[in-house]
């Protein structure tokens, strides 16, 4: 949406139209000053709101820079570049290593073609193509060479699907803005109720109606909270700022507290729970094996070397490094440094086999003299064959998978038992092979490669990050499910799933393709702790989401592609890659994890949580606030007007905005409990029974009752009684002036109050949340403006209290401690009988 439209919805929402409301009524109410105050709160808070959260939802923009500018195309038997948007179906494309590919294309030709189509499908490994066989726009040439036919352009790719889906999606109210509406709406009717009951009173107290209108409006606009909305999006900035500080990036600010309400995250593997990083960690030999360990690609690393019976520690290492060198020989892809860091050049895996064979050079491998020489014949992967080979100095080297080697070689029966144990690892596994030939241009494949003497087995892993098993242990402390959803392979993510303990013993694997088609029957499979589902494509993670969606869960969705777009969209909480993922994924997520590691989601989860709980620590601040406002109109209709009003409507206005403002800001910065991921995730309302009960049974009496005595008291010294009528102008000001401070100081202890709902306040300690000691400062320092500068003291009809009655001002702070206290003891009492978490 346009800027403009974003502003415009940050003026126009319910709480802002009311306020709105207030505004031009408090002006109806000959109450300029308060009128335009208010509307000052909504431009400030709106142009805020806006700021934070002005990032335009450019997904569907984002996805032309995934097709490139230009491309190889034969025309009329002539090599040309034209601009990729000039390609139209049924032209010929030549594709090479490194180029992106620009439309929907089927193979005609393929020498060694290997494309990276993770951006769409999710699979982590470069898949290699034959002919007949199709790849899609937006993806990478890894590996070889090929000419390929055009099927698709435009608006009919696979990518054009994908951001229909995308831009299809509108995400669902936030659980925070469907709190925050039911709340606002209750606060509304609550508000206008009672200025209409006021009005009612007015008129049987003889009040004449226009006087008795104002009157109620001025009560309806006192029972505004006008500082709650401001408050709300600081406190989500404040959020923000933390988890950025933990490297979640929040896009919006809802968001923060929408993780705290997650019930289910569905998790990609690739870079969230795993690395990115293939790495070998086992050679096995005839000899026996040789362990590595290392740190990604980096050439550094130790060995070990578990010699078979009969064998040494020597001849291992030159097996080890003989199957090493054959794996690399057949490989383009290495090891580099880029940026100061080890990363993949080409495939993962060959580069992790280069990484192989510099860990073993320190032990005494060589480098051997085939690794400086041009292969004389190189016969590239094919997907059928599924091994490749080359022939170097007359020698013919081959790996590939074990199923296709293993069987072409003479002496492979003792591999077998190893290559189960590897498997059952959950690593992947690479046979290599090599056999002395005759170089020939007319042989085939086939024909060489046959009779091969086995080398040894590769085993290959994508290593957890080590956050990852506790990062989801505490998911599921804090009540959170978490399932796998990916586009690996089955067994590679439920590997994967087993090692991180995201698997459960009885956590079924499914595989997107045989997802069933019912809704309802997919929802029972997929709300179980630890599912693992597989082969995912796009519109798959869609349904997924919406799914868990419709059982009533609030699903956070992490991903980093392409076809990752539309689900991030449609979940509560979209979570994308900030270190590997696309701009399409981060553009459309709510959150952007700058580490791409899941504990940062955990991390998160705990903020949000925390901001859930501060939200319903100022909520009770402000309401506490409100029924000492409301006080004095109740004792005035009660006493048929005996008793003057204690308060008038600017003073309201100061005390929700000019005194209030900062403590609330300060409970809303409240850093998380030590037990806030060890209970379930918040489902109960904003306003819930704990949060009233609070409110009007223990803080709002307290504090009313010593801002009502502390006003009689000071009407009494000045000489007035019951039914003497109005009372002098100064003599009504300086008690008012009591009620005030009266409130201010018992809102100073009701902001330690609500730091805690279980702690008394001498428990918490002051240095967990430092600006509350500062905002209790500036507090101090608004009421001896509103009270002690005579100017600002007139505005508000109020002047300095007498000195008899500052003992009864001043004791409204024990008061609200003393009723707080109390009530916390009566709670850890009935917990000691019936144990639960407290918040």
């Amino acid at each position: 949406p346009p800027w403009w439209r974003q502003l415009l919805g940050q003026m126009t929402h319910f709480f802002a139209l009311m306020l709105w409301v207030a505004g031009v009524l408090a002006i109806v109410a000959g109450l300029p000053q308060l009128g335009i105050a208010i509307f000052v709160v909504i431009l400030i808070n709106g142009v805020f709101a806006f700021a934070q959260e002005y990032r335009a939802e450019r997904a569907a923009e984002r996805l032309r820079v995934l097709l490139p500018r230009s491309c190889v195309v034969i025309r009329d038997g002539r090599r040309r570049t034209i601009d990729g948007a000039e390609l139209v179906v049924g032209d010929l494309v030549a594709l090479a290593a490194g180029d992106r590919i620009s439309a929907d294309l089927t193979v005609r030709e393929a020498h060694g073609l290997a494309v990276d189509t993770s951006l769409l499908t999710g699979e982590s490994v470069p898949g290699r193509l034959d002919v007949g066989e199709g790849t899609f726009a937006g993806s990478f040439v890894v590996e070889g060479e090929a000419l390929a036919v055009v099927s698709a352009v435009g608006d009919h790719t696979r990518l054009a699907d994908i951001a229909a889906l995308t831009r299809g999606r509108r995400r669902p109210p936030s659980p925070l803005a469907r709190e925050l509406h039911r709340t606002v709406r209750l606060i509304s009717r609550i508000a206008i109720g009672t200025g209409v009951v006021f009005f009612g009173l007015a008129l049987v107290l003889g009040t004449d109606a226009g006087d008795g209108f104002l009157f109620a409006v001025g009560v309806t606009v006192a029972l505004v909270p006008e500082g709650l909305l401001p408050t709300v999006t600081l406190s989500l900035a404040v959020g923000a700022q933390r988890m950025a500080d933990r490297h979640a990036l929040v896009r919006r600010l809802e968001s923060v507290e929408t993780l705290g309400s997650t019930t289910f995250i569905c998790t990609d593997k690739t870079g969230t729970l795993t690395r990115n990083q293939m790495e070998v960690l086992e050679v096995w030999t005839l000899s026996g094996r040789v362990a590595v360990d290392g740190e990604g690609y980096e050439p550094t690393g130790s060995v070990t070397l578990v010699p078979d019976p009969g064998s040494d520690d020597e001849v291992l290492l030159a097996r080890a490094g003989e199957a090493a060198w054959a794996a690399r020989l057949c490989s383009t892809g290495r090891a580099v440094v880029h940026d100061g860091a080890w990363v993949a050049e080409g495939d993962p895996m060959e580069a992790a086999i280069d990484a192989l064979a510099a860990r073993l050079a320190p032990h005494g491998v060589p480098r051997p003299a085939a690794a400086d020489r041009v292969p004389q014949r190189r016969f590239p992967f094919d997907p059928r064959r599924r091994r490749m080979s080359v022939v170097i100095d007359g020698v013919l080297y081959v790996k590939g998978a074990p199923d296709a080697v293993l069987p072409r070689c003479t002496r492979a029966d003792s591999a077998h038992d190893s290559l189960e144990r590897l498997t059952a690892e959950g690593l992947r596994v690479i046979a290599v092979a090599r056999r002395v030939v005759e170089p020939s241009l007319d042989a085939t494949a086939d024909d060489v490669e046959r009779d091969l003497e086995l080398l040894g087995l590769l085993g290959l892993e994508d290593p957890p990050r080590p956050a990852a098993a506790d990062s989801l242990a505490r998911c599921r402390t804090a009540g959170i499910r978490v399932a796998m959803v990916t586009g690996d392979h089955p067994r590679t993510a439920h590997a994967i799933a087993v090692q991180t303990g995201l698997a459960l013993p009885d956590s079924p694997v499914l595989e997107g393709r045989s997802l069933p088609a019912d809704d309802q029957e997919l929802g029972e499979l997929l709300d179980v702790d630890g599912v693992v589902v597989a082969r995912v494509t796009p519109e798959d993670k869609l349904r997924i989401a919406q799914t868990l969606q419709a059982r009533g869960h609030v699903v956070a969705m992490t991903g980093d592609g392409v076809n990752d777009g539309p689900a991030l969209q449609q979940a509560d909480i979209g979570i994308a890659m900030g270190a590997s993922g696309t701009d399409v994924a981060r553009e459309a997520a709510d959150l952007v994890l700058l580490d791409d590691d899941f504990a940062t989601v955990v991390a998160a989860v705990e903020q949000g949580r925390a901001t859930f709980a501060n939200l319903r620590r100022f909520l009770t601040y402000h309401l506490t606030d409100n029924v000492a406002e409301l006080t004095p109109f109740v004792i005035w209709a009660l006493s048929a007007g005996e008793i003057p009003l204690a308060l008038g409507v600017l003073q309201i206005l100061c005390l929700d905005i000019g005194t209030d403002l900062l403590p609330a800001l300060a409970l809303g910065a409240e850093p998380p409990a030590n037990h806030t991921l060890e209970r379930p995730p918040p489902t109960g309302p904003l306003l819930d029974r704990a949060v009233l009960r609070r409110v009007f049974g223990v803080l709002g009496p307290a504090e009313a009752a010593l801002e009502m005595i502390a006003f009689l008291v000071a009407l009494w010294v000045g000489g007035w009684a019951l039914g003497d009528g109005d009372p002098p102008e100064q003599v009504l000001a300086a008690a008012s002036g009591a009620a005030f401070a009266a409130v201010v100081i018992g809102q100073l202890a009701n902001a330690l109050a609500c730091r805690s709902t279980s702690r008394a306040v001498w428990q918490v300690p002051w240095r967990t949340n430092p600006l509350m000691s500062r905002a209790i400062a500036a507090e101090v320092l608004a009421l001896g403006l509103f009270l002690l500068v005579p100017p600002v003291a007139d505005l508000l009809g109020q002047a300095p209290p007498p000195a008899i009655a500052w003992p009864v001002v001043l004791a409204a702070a024990p008061a609200v401690v003393a009723a707080d206290t109390v009530q916390k003891a009566f709670q850890a009492r009935r917990r000691r009988r019936r144990p639960s978490l407290s918040t």
